[in-house]
């Protein structure tokens, strides 16, 4: 069973492919280096919002990939977006 995190950020300033870049460039990363890392995107949702969407092997790791990503928001791109919203869930169905 794979696990989930997902949040949601309010774009406050720049355009939504400079937050994915600075997320593909960026939290991709930190993501990478974490323990149970299975893969991660980023969704526009329309109205000036995106999902940051991470899969992960255990409940535990998806719940440490949320203070990952507060960090390096907080230190890299606080300016441009804000939190709205933090989930993490364990997948009933994924195929």
């Amino acid at each position: 069973m794979q696990h989930v995190r997902i949040a949601k950020y309010r774009v406050q300033s720049g355009t939504l492919a400079e937050i994915s870049d600075a997320a593909q460039d960026g939290m991709l990363k930190v993501f990478k280096e974490q323990p149970g890392f299975v893969s991660y995107g980023v969704a526009d949702s329309g109205d000036g919002t995106v999902l940051s969407i991470s899969h992960w092997e255990t409940h535990d790791e998806a719940e440490n990939a949320a203070v990952a990503a507060r960090e390096w928001v907080a230190a890299n791109i606080a300016d441009r977006i804000r939190l709205l919203e933090n989930n993490t869930g364990d997948y009933l169905f994924l195929s």
